[in-house]
Order: C-alpha cells, then structure tokens, then sequence
C-alpha cells in the first residue's frame, strides 16, 4: 500500500511526495530530514490519498509534479482526491 501527499508551508507552496507511512513522513519533514522541504516553514499535510501499491503512488506523485500547475493542486486539495488514470 502506498499513499500520495500534499503538504503546504505558509506561504502557499506546495509539495508532492509519496510514501507508505504518511505521519512518519511528515514528521521527517518537519524535521529537517529532507532538503527539499528543510528550508519550508510552518509546513501542513494538507492531502493524502491511498493507493494499492507504492508503485502506483509513485507513478501518480510524478504525473502531479510534471503538470507543475498550481491550480490542479489546489484542486486535488479542495476535492479531497486525485484523477489521475
């Protein structure tokens, strides 16, 4: 199993991770552990979604990061799910 996430920081950006442990990730986040969110302040998982293969969650979590597009994000986010085949 395998999930997709969305965490805000507090001035409105975004990022996209997956994982198969949502609150140990986020607690790694939070923590500095990752370089690309270190620098994130006053981060919030704001979105998870669960997938029957890590392998699926990864595949969806590239898809979300080429779109690159702010508003689909905050769609996913305010739908409360991902459609993406």
């Amino acid at each position: 199993m395998g999930y997709v996430y969305i965490l805000q920081n507090e001035k409105g950006n975004y990022y996209i991770g997956s994982t198969t442990d949502v609150d140990r990730r986020f607690k790694q986040h939070k923590e500095g552990h990752t370089p690309s969110t270190s620098r994130m302040k006053g981060l919030k998982l704001v979105f998870s979604q669960k997938f029957d293969t890590l392998e699926r969650a990864r595949y969806i979590e590239y898809r979300l990061k080429k779109l690159k597009r702010h508003d689909y994000i905050e769609k996913i986010v305010n739908d409360g799910f991902i459609k993406i085949k």
